[in-house]
């Protein structure tokens, strides 16, 4: 059994430390990887020697810290293999741990090549008072706390410590407890980039190191479930910190009348069962015109019936585990619920055990309604509901019809009607012809409607400027404003 290093940066033998967590490897249901999480008074350790830090850092040059985090990228870059192996073992999965691995680099020479246009000083003359310059400076909260998800646990960990590192702020980072295994290897690499890793730091822990991070926090980055993200809002808001929560979701597709049947039953199943369905983008349900609904469920039951698992070759076929177990039961308690209520299973269904992990193959749902969860409550697994509408209007309150409005996609005969239906829904961020677009388009600027979150984007500019305050100068260059202008009459 693996056991991770005791000491993060910033703590020190001798201190006591909290009972070891046990970590399940996803492919084989064995307990293979052990940490220790540091208790509150290392954690409050390590974030003051960042905040020590993190005065020097935000004063360096924009360039400086753009080339620390490409000195960070290169020395990832020579880590490569012990990281990208280290997600292969947290996920079951080895191409997107790959694809993991070249979006974290990618994301930092995207932010690098956007800072210099966007952390900008303004500077003019009051147009109120002709006699009074004024000037803007940014300044960064001093430290970030990043807490992050298992779906995508190196990606969802760095794609808001980047941009809150060149805004100035130090980062701490808290990975979920049920992908940790990346952090070592991350941590050997951020040692060979001294200037950085004075203020970025990472931590393996639990629920409660996360709620003890909050209780240490300037400003609060979370991605997970929204039942955790309320609380999260709860912890911040007693502080009065700023916090931004990317939560849960039951993203829509619908697909209009004409729409090119073949394409939207591809974009349809890539998009529901991509990651085996665990990212918070997956499209969970699917609304079909009734007249095209059995071309739809012909096409989309063809393709969903050639996706194989990648057991026992990891290398091959395109539906991993389920990285948490413990989602299996989530799964089918929806569908045996479901069921009970009238829908049936085209394909799929089952939760299959191999070598000790658990899977499920892609699942087509027909004759499902919003009574049930299946269609209520997030899956996070590769299940397609497909329910039929006759109206567009219809179809619309369907997609609606949901607390979630993280994101959602349309299908149309041409640009202009998927278009409209796309203004009406109710969601962040709507794929137009495809689905799932926000996991691949990073310069568009969304935020999460209804219980999927709150706060700026961490897309297009408000990624990196969200970090930053603006405090403003105002410099009286004639005689100061007199006592006389209070005067009545």
């Amino acid at each position: 059994m693996r056991e991770a290093s005791h000491f993060p940066w910033g703590a020190s033998p001798g201190m006591s430390f909290l009972a070891a967590i046990e970590v399940r490897n996803p492919r084989t249901g064995q307990i293979d990887y052990r940490f220790t999480p540091p208790d509150e008074t290392q954690l409050k350790a390590l974030a003051e020697n960042l905040r020590a830090h993190q005065g020097a850092w935000a004063a360096l040059a924009l360039g400086e810290r753009m080339e620390a985090l490409r000195a960070f990228a290169a020395a990832l870059r020579e880590a490569r293999e012990a990281i990208v192996d280290a997600l292969v073992v947290d996920t079951g999965r080895q191409r997107i741990a790959s694809l993991e691995f070249e979006a974290v680099l990618s994301g930092i020479e995207r932010w690098c090549t956007q800072a210099p246009g966007l952390i900008t000083q303004h500077s003019g003359r009051s147009a109120a008072l002709p006699s009074v310059e004024y000037s803007s400076e940014l300044v960064p909260y001093p430290l970030c706390v990043v807490i992050s998800p298992w779906n995508f646990p190196f990606l969802l960990s760095m794609i808001d410590t980047v941009p809150a590192l060149l805004a100035g702020c130090a980062v701490l980072v808290k990975p979920s407890e049920v992908a940790p295994r990346f952090v070592e290897a991350v941590r050997e690499a951020l040692g060979r980039v001294p200037q950085l890793r004075a203020v970025l730091g990472f931590v393996q822990g639990a629920g409660d190191t996360g709620a003890a991070l909050i209780r240490l926090a300037d400003i609060v980055c979370f991605t997970g479930s929204v039942r955790t993200g309320r609380k999260v809002a709860v912890a911040a808001a007693e502080r009065f910190v700023p916090a931004f929560l990317e939560l849960g979701g039951k993203d829509p597709l619908i697909v209009l009348p004409g729409s090119d049947l073949d394409a939207a039953s591809e974009a349809a199943l890539r998009a529901s069962v991509q990651a085996t369905g665990q990212a918070c983008q997956s499209i969970e349900r699917v609304y079909v015109a009734r007249a095209d609904f059995p071309a739809f469920i012909e096409k989309l039951l063809a393709k969903a019936q050639a996706q194989d698992l990648n057991w026992p070759d990891i290398r091959q076929g395109s539906i991993g585990p389920l990285i948490f177990d413990r989602q299996a039961a989530v799964i089918a308690e929806q569908l045996d619920e479901a069921r009970a209520r009238g829908a049936r299973i085209l394909c799929g269904g089952d939760i299959e055990r191999h070598g000790g992990g658990v899977w499920i193959r892609p699942t087509v749902v027909v004759d499902v309604d919003h009574t049930m969860r299946l269609m209520r409550e997030e899956t996070f697994g590769p299940i397609i509901p497909v329910m039929t509408y006759d109206s567009v209007d219809a179809a619309i309150r369907l997609a609606n019809d949901s607390e979630y409005g993280l994101s959602a996609a349309v299908f149309g005969p041409d640009r202009e009607q998927a278009m409209a239906v796309a203004r009406a829904l109710d969601a962040g961020a709507i794929s137009i012809n495809d689905a799932g677009l926000t996991s691949f388009v990073h310069e568009a600027e969304k935020q999460s409607f209804k219980d999927s979150g709150i706060g700026g984007s961490r897309m297009g500019p408000a990624g990196l400027m969200r970090f930053l305050r603006r405090k403003a100068y105002l410099v009286q260059g004639g005689a100061p404003l007199p006592m006389a202008m209070l005067r009545e009459g």
